[in-house]
């Protein structure tokens, strides 16, 4: 980092993260109307993006450590020794979908844990689908090349509307016996788990392999995925590319392509691009291709970023993710060496 970093570079950015938590955290328009977006776009694949992730494209499954690793792969806390706690708003406007929630791992020993909470609610004057996501990651390095993981997960997610085909089994929820007519039981209120392994081949060559969803809970909103991914970083610059094949999105198996870079200015300040292309297999649609940013500012405290995706080719999607974190390692606290 350096010794001397703009006061008012960082405040400005600083206000923006303010900003944007601010408006993503306003309730949405009581007038809007239901969401047409495509259910597995407005839901995001049961993914939960985090800041450097979305900027990347959701290519981080090879060098995605710290607070990104619980969600994408777990085995990959061990690649830094660390003790983070990051705060997360996510939205998408055309689904009116907002989430909110925090992760914190611990890293600075040869066995790392943490834990991630998400909730959140989607298109309200639709379907009303309203969730909490909560991971309990793990991780172990077996060597400095060699890192495995596990993440058990825990989802509740239940729906108050009605889909396109109204008040039916497909589109209805499920109904509460002891609660009619109105009443609905929660459509997904489960456990399952995620597993990964990364090997640094070298110092800055990884490679790894992660499954999602292992337990096959055969549907869409826990869809079953086994995904990988190739990167390459430095200290000031990071390249990756993953492929993912989704189970249970669609009647078909579907394959994701992402690729992303990440560049380090100053020190200070990361810029993020990426790309993901979707085959929308089995599902009727055109492909979607969308482009990926995301900036942020980067202090030995602490970190604030921010980054959107947008589709330029299928459904018409954008996410919005802001991140604050907090480095806990700045107070001192001891880290073990392997």
């Amino acid at each position: 980092m350096p010794k001397r970093v703009s006061v008012r570079a960082a405040r400005i950015l600083g206000a923006v993260g303010l900003c944007c938590t601010a408006l993503l955290a306003a309730p949405p328009n009581a007038s809007a109307e239901p969401s047409e977006l495509p259910p597995q776009f407005a839901y995001n694949y049961g993914e939960t993006d985090t800041p450097r992730s979305a900027g990347m494209g959701g290519a981080l499954r090879a060098l995605g450590a710290g607070t990104t690793a619980p969600f994408l792969n777990a085995a990959n806390m061990g690649l830094s020794r660390a003790y983070h706690i990051q705060a997360l708003a996510q939205f998408t406007p055309e689904a009116a979908r907002q989430n909110y929630g925090g992760v914190i791992i611990d890293s600075t020993r040869r066995f790392s844990g943490g834990v991630a909470v998400i909730g959140g609610f989607m298109d309200p004057d639709g379907i009303d689908r309203s969730h909490l996501d909560l991971r309990i990651p793990l991780a172990f390095a077996i060597s400095d090349s060699v890192h495995l993981g596990v993440s058990g997960r825990y989802l509740m997610l239940d729906q108050e509307g009605l889909g396109p085909l109204g008040d039916s089994r497909t589109s209805g929820g499920l109904f509460d016996p002891d609660d009619a007519p109105s009443g609905r039981e929660a459509l997904i209120n489960t456990i399952t788990f995620d597993a990964g392994l990364t090997i640094a081949a070298t110092e800055g060559l990884h490679i790894s392999i992660a499954g999602h969803n292992l337990s096959y809970p055969d549907n869409g909103l826990l869809p079953t995925m086994l995904g990988g991914g190739v990167g390459y970083r430095t200290d000031d610059f990071a390249i990756e590319v993953d492929g993912v094949a989704d189970f249970n999105s669609y009647l078909e198996l579907n394959p994701r392509v992402m690729a992303g870079g990440e560049l380090l200015v100053a020190d200070a300040v990361p810029i993020r691009l990426g790309y993901r292309f979707d085959m929308l297999a089995g599902s009727g649609q055109s492909q979607s291709h969308a482009l990926c940013g995301g900036a942020g500012y980067v202090d030995p405290r602490f970190a604030v970023d921010a980054a959107v995706r947008r589709t330029l080719v299928g459904p018409s999607a954008t996410t919005i993710v802001v991140g604050f974190s907090f480095f806990l390692e700045s107070l001192g606290l001891p880290i073990q060496n392997y």
